[in-house]
């Protein structure tokens, strides 16, 4: 699955399930905390992919996020990807291939996404909002890559960088203080776990079940079978995968934010 269609479809999963949580179990946020939210979740569904690395020196290559910072988030998706491919290495059983580059392995499994989550939420809970400016201006950046992909390309990383700073600054000062933030690391896990199922439909999959060997093998991947799998770039992802995101997204962005609009104009329905 495409850059796009990753962030998207964290946008759909954090705004349909706030929905779900405020119809159903009364559980209300305040549109700055459901627009944080998304954000961070649509940028999570993009962050798995910073194990695909590109040409640092030359500001090229690499997966849709390896680029949104330009040279410096190139050369951490370099890093990421040698980690990964290390951690494949030392961890692989006999009948696992031999690999050359680390994409899909360690950033594509559950641990990780645990991980950065629980992450996530320590770093805000021992250094606040400090913490939570630096989480947001990765987390937004991404978003924006992913989102608005074309914009983006014609922007450039420096505005890109200018503009997720200016609202990580903006948005940490309307934050109440004295708190974890816990939610900017559900948000962070969930965006990770919503890449890892949208991977899992195309024919590639991802390792799933890691850490726990299926036969001789530590790092098998679980994908669709090829009469089923998502071809990414496709017709089917482009057109009826993004389509129905963006209508979940709309639909459930109106549905939370409505009523508060409605009632702030004294409007009833």
């Amino acid at each position: 699955m495409m850059g796009p269609s990753h962030a998207l479809s964290g946008a759909a999963v954090w705004l349909g399930g706030s929905w779900a949580l405020d119809h159903f179990a009364g559980y209300e946020q305040s549109p700055l905390a459901i627009a944080v939210g998304t954000a961070v979740c649509a940028g999570g569904a993009l962050f798995p992919d910073l194990d695909l690395s590109g040409r640092v020196t030359r500001n090229k290559g690499g997966a849709t996020v390896a680029r949104t910072f330009g040279v410096a988030s190139l050369f951490l998706a370099e890093v990421i990807e040698k980690v990964s491919l290390a951690v494949y290495h030392v961890t692989k059983l006999s009948d696992d291939p031999d690999r050359e580059n680390g994409h899909r392995t360690l950033t594509h499994t559950l641990p990780f996404t645990v991980l950065v989550g629980w992450g996530t939420t320590a770093l805000c809970t021992a250094y606040g909002k400090w913490a939570v400016i630096g989480i947001l201006f990765v987390m937004i950046g991404l978003a924006l890559r992913g989102l608005f992909d074309e914009w983006a390309k014609r922007a450039g990383w420096l505005l890109i960088t200018l503009i997720s700073l200016a609202a990580a600054w903006g948005t940490a000062l309307r934050l109440p203080g004295d708190r974890g933030y816990p939610m900017l690391g559900v948000a962070v896990g969930v965006g990770c776990l919503v890449h890892l199922l949208g991977d899992l439909v195309t024919r590639a999959g991802v390792p799933i079940l890691w850490p726990i060997p299926t036969g001789r093998r530590m790092w098998r991947m679980f994908g669709m079978p090829d009469a089923f799998a998502l071809r990414a770039g496709g017709a089917v992802e482009v057109y009826l995968f993004r389509g129905a995101f963006m209508v979940v997204s709309l639909l459930s962005a109106w549905g939370l934010l409505a009523p508060s609009v409605l009632r702030r104009f004294n409007i009833e329905v």
